[in-house]
């Protein structure tokens, strides 16, 4: 371990989504292994979901903080995270987390750490760590493609977005349209634009992406907010067999299988499939004829067997040749197994990321948000197919079974392996390279902060 940036204490603090706090959890490991002195902090139904994701060796170079909410009716604890949150509910927990900035408040003065790093959707976690002239910077858990489309029109309005691979089809314009409108009636105020301060000391984000995948983009997202962007390499976690005989028996099925003949199917902790769209998947699943292991999620508080949510006589039909999990499997054993030979994923850019890094295909299904985009991007890569909805939004078992027939059985599977086989490789030669850069600039970053306090 490097101990020259041991005195160095470093606050994480993560939006209370799995997707967000797992590329935070990612650095705060690698800026352990690299001398610095790390809180996470999060409320505690996260910090039990993170400490399963902490090996012992962390266990004093990374400290859990817990960030406590305000007591809601309709915000009982197990709802103080986004995973399996019902979805009207975000909007309340979003506004309980703004309620509790004085709790932020007493954190940082207790804790006096040299940096904070927080994220784009806490925005005011910045103000509340410069008031004790502590320096905070933004690590971004989206890719630079997502956000060079989402920005050139504010940026740059009235021209054309300079890569065509990117695009929106008219149902997914419509659905931002909307998003876009319920997110102005929710926007607080006091919210400043996070890209638009003008700051001299500070102007550098972190970025949960790498050169090897979007350097394009990364160079376009740059121009266009005239900040310094710092890749700090794949969000992916290790992959660790401590595990129970539930899903021991799901690995041992696995191994069972011919090496890439089984695909892996799970839409994230945050998105719900409709009854037509499960539907539609099982019966694209079933057409298909490929081996599978499906990760089926309801929202908390719904009581739902899977068996009743599935199609009539589905499990009996499938047989051995498929296994259907309730709410939770080890997706990074699913995904470095040798039978694992495609993932059908709603493509939120943390399983993008790790699907590439494991060499494992994408059949890319998008749900929402930057999933669209992230798609489009691995499909520019030439590491996934996507299935494509018709113009109502709606998904046919059809195409199913077509796409995720090619990918295991046909000449196109063989092709993305070979690309994704060559990006993974890339993105392990640069990872390294990639975040000492980014540890030079934090370390610069606090020298000067230190500096200027002194001064003062």
């Amino acid at each position: 371990m490097d101990t020259e940036h041991s005195t160095l204490r470093v606050l994480m603090f993560p939006w209370l989504a799995h997707g967000h706090i797992s590329p935070y959890l990612t650095v705060a490991k690698k800026l352990a292994c690299r001398g610095f002195y790390v809180y996470l902090c999060s409320t505690p139904v996260n910090l039990n979901f993170i400490k399963k994701k902490i090996p012992q060796k962390y266990s004093i170079s990374i400290q859990l903080v817990e960030f406590h909410l305000p007591d809601l009716p309709e915000l009982p604890l197990s709802y103080h995270t986004t995973n399996g949150i019902p979805p009207h509910l975000v909007s309340t927990l979003k506004k309980a987390v703004k309620m509790s900035k004085p709790n932020f408040y007493k954190i940082i003065e207790n804790l006096k750490p040299n940096m904070l790093i927080y994220d784009i959707l806490q925005p005011w976690a910045k103000e509340v760590a410069n008031s004790y002239n502590i320096p905070a910077v933004m690590l971004l858990t989206f890719c630079a493609a997502m956000l060079s489309y989402r920005l050139h029109p504010v940026k740059k309005p009235g021209t054309e977005f300079p890569f065509p691979a990117l695009y929106l089809r008219k149902i997914e314009r419509q659905q931002r349209e909307e998003m876009l409108e319920k997110a102005a009636k929710e926007k607080d105020p006091d919210d400043k634009d996070p890209f638009a301060e003008e700051e001299t000391m500070n102007k550098i984000i972190l970025m949960s992406t790498s050169r090897a995948t979007e350097a394009k983009y990364i160079d376009y997202f740059t121009e266009l907010i005239q900040w310094k962007i710092i890749p700090v390499g794949p969000p992916v976690q290790e992959t660790t067999n401590e595990y129970d005989g539930d899903v021991d028996d799901l690995i041992d099925w696995l191994g069972n299988k011919y090496e890439n003949s089984t695909v892996f199917v799970s839409f994230g902790s945050q998105y719900f499939l409709s009854k037509e769209d499960l539907e539609e998947i099982a019966l694209g699943l079933e057409l298909s004829n490929v081996n599978f292991i499906w990760v089926v999620r309801f929202p908390k508080g719904e009581e739902v067997r899977v068996e009743e949510a599935l199609p009539e006589g589905f499990l009996e039909r499938i047989g051995d040749r498929g296994r259907v999990v309730d709410g939770w499997a080890p997706q990074l054993r699913i995904l470095s197994h040798p039978s694992t030979g495609g993932f059908v994923s709603h493509c939120g850019w943390n399983s993008v990321m790790e699907s590439i890094d494991f060499r494992v295909p994408i059949i890319a299904l998008p749900m929402h948000l930057d999933q669209p985009i992230n798609a489009r991007l691995i499909v520019e890569l030439g590491v996934a197919v996507e299935i494509v909805r018709d113009d109502e939004g709606k998904v046919h078992r059809g195409e199913v079974a077509e796409i995720v027939k090619s990918i295991i059985c046909e000449k196109t599977g063989e092709n993305l392996r070979n690309k994704v086989r060559e990006i993974s490789e890339n993105l392990k030669k640069e990872r390294e390279e990639e975040m000492d850069a980014a540890i030079g600039e934090l370390v610069q970053l606090c020298k000067t902060s230190k500096s200027n306090n002194m001064m003062l």
